[in-house]
Parts: C-alpha cells; structure tokens; sequence
C-alpha cells in the first residue's frame, strides 16, 4: 500500500484497496446475475410496476428479502406481515455485523452507515476472508466499500435487464437458473467450515432449516440459525478446549 511519510495511505492506496475489493467479490456477482434477472422477471409479470421492483432493489438490497416480499404482496398480504417476515429473514445480518464490528469500530459513523447499508451474504463472505488475517482497526473501509459497491451496482443492473427483458422469456424462473445463488452461497459457506466448531454449527443449522421449513413467516430458518450459533459458542467454550492448546492457533480458526 503507497503511504506517506507520517504512515497514512495515500488516495492510491485507497484505490488499489477499493479495486481489490471489487475484483475479488466478481465470482459471487456472477452467481447473483440469474436471481437479479429472474427477481425483475417476476415482478414484471406481477402486480407491481416496474419501477415499484427497481425502487425495491435500490433500497432494499436485499435478495432473498425481495423474492420474499414479492410472494406476499402478490398474495394480499398485510403490511406488518410483509415487514416482520423480512425482517426476520434478514435478521441473519446481525450476526455478520457482530462479526465485523471490530474490524470497523474506528471508523467514523458515517462510513459504518454507508458499509452496513451495503452489505449482504456476498459482501460480508469477501470483506471477513481479507479482515479476518488483520488485526481490528488496522484496515480502512475501501476493500469492503469496493466490494459492496460493486455488488449493489451489480444488482441493479439485473434487476434492470430482467424488468426490461424478463416478459420475452416467460418461463425463466421455471429454468433451474436460481441455482447460481445457491452454488454461491456453498462457495460463501464451505471455506470458512475450517474447524469442528464451525462445521457442527453448519450442518446443525442446515439441517434444522431443512426440518422446521414448514414453520410460517420464515421462523423455522431463525430458528435454525439461533441453533447452529448456540452449538458454535458451546464448542468455543475455553473449558472444551485441550489443555496447552496455542490462543494463536485458536484464534486463526
């Protein structure tokens, strides 16, 4: 990174930082480009306008969540049980933002704002891989703001092509192609299972989501999740671990 002589990095610095991030978030833009079509075909084909689904991926920027939403809109549903559905859908982003709290702290309130609003599965799967080999507080925000930033920009330009061009191909959504977002997200999950720990909270997780899917408003998936995060803090517990065990090794797990 170019510095100055008292140590700070220079606005090149910022931008080689700024590309990397969005270079390395590139294979998981891909694999959102066929659920962003398909979430504009959708909605094309539905009973929103279709400036009411590009105003949604501006604002929301939330996949799953829109995919979501849109159900219920087409289906009646009420307002609060639109908003508490989504909401307990994305409740998943707490849990990245605790995870990248620290690395963020000692940044100013404003581009903690502008991260936040940005971040979603991919985002956060790209901006961990490079904070989590850093000490907290030794990496600026332009890595994760060129990756997020490159995602959203992403998005909107899919939802575009699929508002614009999803009403030729009426059967898309019926294609199979929404399986790019979930080869993405075991490219998201499988290499951070790098301890038994992380392993058990998956698979219990997964396969409790597989089990509770029929639970309403998608609480069977916050159950789920709340379950796979328990098993991880009881098997991080000091007392499971080996007497003599290295806290360095520990901490790279």
């Amino acid at each position: 990174m170019t510095q100055t002589l008292s140590g700070q990095p220079t606005s090149s610095g910022h931008f080689k930082e700024f590309t990397a991030g969005a270079r390395d978030i590139i294979p998981m833009m891909v694999g959102a480009v066929p659920f962003g079509v398909i979430f504009g075909t959708l909605v094309a084909s539905g009973p929103l306008h279709l400036w009411h689904g590009q105003l949604m991926s501006l604002v929301v920027f939330a996949g799953s969540a829109q995919f979501i939403a849109l159900g219920l809109i087409a289906g009646h549903a009420s307002f609060a049980v639109v908003w508490a559905t989504t909401l307990v859908v994305n409740l998943r982003h707490v849990l990245y933002s605790a995870t990248l709290a620290p690395h963020v702290a000692h940044l100013s309130a404003r581009w903690r704002w502008a991260l936040g609003a940005l971040l979603t599965d991919e985002v956060f799967a790209v901006a961990w891989e490079h904070y989590r080999h850093r000490e907290p507080g030794t990496v600026g925000p332009h890595y994760f703001f060129g990756a997020g930033l490159a995602m959203y920009l992403n998005w909107q330009l899919w939802t575009v092509a699929g508002l614009l061009f999803g009403a030729a191909f009426p059967g898309l959504q019926s294609l199979g192609l929404d399986f790019a977002m979930v080869a993405t997200f075991i490219a998201i999950v499988v290499p951070q299972l790098v301890a038994l720990r992380f392993l058990a909270a998956a698979v219990t997780a997964g396969a409790l989501a597989f089990f509770w899917q029929a639970w309403p408003y998608k609480l069977g998936l916050l159950g789920a999740v709340f379950a796979g995060v328990a098993i991880g803090v009881l098997l991080s517990s000091p007392r499971l671990h080996r007497p003599g065990t290295p806290k360095t090794a520990e901490a790279s797990q």
